[in-house]
């Protein structure tokens, strides 16, 4: 029994006086530590997902995205085709003539866009988006199309069924749909396209045609020029494809945080201004990689877009991400503070101490995450670590009974917080800046620990 016992308290002592027991312990509550961090984590992303489930609600309540596709003239023409029949009865072979009906489809010789938007913000609950009212007038004309590419004759021509075809993402948001064709007026009316099931994200175009256009119209003594007007709601963005062989377009808003994207920006340098903005295009057909006519469908051309973008940057939640995945930084970092004070002031620190220290820093995150959903992240930042670094250096001055120590460590978590939301603002230089600031870390942490005596273990 008395061996039983020494060795209990040879077991015990070298828990308590051992470096090599108390490297054990802070890594195994570090690594513990790492479970509420993960949790943390999957609440960030699932708030992330309600946020875009609400935004996709109200995006497709009021109208979703606006993509213009057109006008586009859609011309009929017939092809013929021979097939070898053998009659049954009398086992004669001959020709057989089928006539078919294929669809050319054309793009204007020259297209004028003027559209003007009236953006609001849209809330429910937290969450926040961007909706709009659009008034556009698109003009331009059509010459007439030239089928020798494929080698059909006039006569097959179906010019009584031509039709002006324009197609669009967002249908529920058209207020008003009208279109003149050298002065003469034009219903367009919407066409299934057949498609049933598909994702938010995958954007869908749907199609609005005229019914067939007058054939005095079309015997293209001069050109054939269109009109319309064309109002819509939408949310997020907006956006244009090119197909004009000269292609101008100007789009306005009072909207002061436009963000212009696509295949073309503006030509003009002061669009943005403090009434809002002015943007300005003009793309040739030389500036794009397809032609003005098309006779096998119309052509998936949705990459050539541009236009401009109204949606809200809400990245708080992808911001808490981030810092969330240096967690295991932070509280390793701590950790070693406290353990190289340990160390060599000879000071006991418990291992609940260490596990009260380590959830005080996992609580930043929830602290974080909460405040940045009703304000900006940057003073959700500054609170919970503020919170967190205070609430660390009091509990501190308890366990450790001096002030330099607290204080010392107070500052480097000031330091260390402050240098992840440096990294967390450099997209660019994350990688560089977060490199250099670890072998720092890791040159002073080095040079602290060479006066411990590691044979004492």
């Amino acid at each position: 029994m008395k061996n039983t016992s020494k060795q209990q308290n040879k077991f015990g002592n070298w828990i308590k006086t051992s470096i090599t027991a108390r490297m054990l312990i802070v890594g195994f509550l570090t690594f513990v530590l790492l479970i509420p961090l993960f949790f943390i984590e999957d609440l960030i992303r699932e708030r992330s997902h309600r946020q875009t489930e609400v935004i996709n609600e109200i995006n497709q309540q009021w109208g979703n995205e606006v993509l213009i596709y057109g006008p586009i003239l859609k011309v009929p023409y017939k092809i013929y085709k021979e097939k070898t029949v053998t009659d049954k009865k009398t086992k004669k072979v001959y020709t057989e003539t089928i006539e078919e009906i294929y669809n050319a489809y054309f793009f204007p010789e020259n297209l004028n866009i003027n559209s003007s938007l009236n953006p609001e913000e849209k809330k429910r609950g937290i969450y926040t988006t961007a909706v709009y009212n659009s008034k556009m007038q698109i003009t331009g004309s059509f010459i007439k199309p030239d089928f020798s590419d494929i080698e059909i004759n006039d006569k097959d021509i179906l010019w009584n069924k031509a039709k002006i075809i324009i197609q669009s993402s967002n249908v529920k948001g058209v207020n008003e749909a009208n279109l003149k064709l050298n002065q003469a007026s034009y219903e367009l009316t919407s066409k299934y396209n057949g498609q049933k099931n598909y994702n938010y994200n995958e954007l869908i175009l749907h199609t609005l045609e005229t019914k067939n256009i007058n054939k005095d119209q079309l015997l293209f003594i001069k050109p054939l020029v269109f009109n319309i007007n064309f109002n819509i709601k939408g949310s997020e963005q907006i956006r244009f494809i090119p197909t004009g062989r000269q292609t101008e377009a100007q789009i306005t808003s009072n909207w002061k945080s436009a963000n212009f994207f696509g295949e073309f920006l503006p030509y003009n340098d002061d669009k943005i201004n403090d009434d809002g903005f002015n943007a300005k295009w003009k793309i040739l057909d030389l500036n794009r990689p397809f032609s003005q006519e098309h006779y096998n469908g119309i052509p998936d051309l949705k990459e050539f877009a541009f236009g401009v973008n109204f949606m809200i940057p809400v990245d708080e939640y992808q911001k808490s991400e981030r810092s969330a995945k240096y967690g295991f930084l932070v509280i390793g970092f701590t950790f070693l503070i406290f353990f190289l004070i340990q160390t060599m002031s000879k000071i006991d620190i418990h291992p609940f101490q260490y596990l009260m220290i380590g959830i005080a820093l996992t609580m930043f995150y929830t602290l974080l995450v909460s405040i940045s959903e009703h304000s900006n992240f940057l003073k959700a930042y500054l609170i919970a670590g503020t919170s967190v670094i205070v609430l660390i250096t009091l509990y501190s001055k308890s366990i450790l009974k001096t002030l330099k120590f607290p204080l010392f460590i107070g500052l480097s978590l000031t330091a260390l917080y402050t240098f992840i939301y440096v990294i967390i603002q450099l997209e660019n230089y994350a990688l560089l800046v977060g490199s250099i600031g670890l072998f720092l870390i890791l040159s002073i942490v080095m040079f602290v620990s060479r006066k411990i005596d590691w044979n004492n273990g």
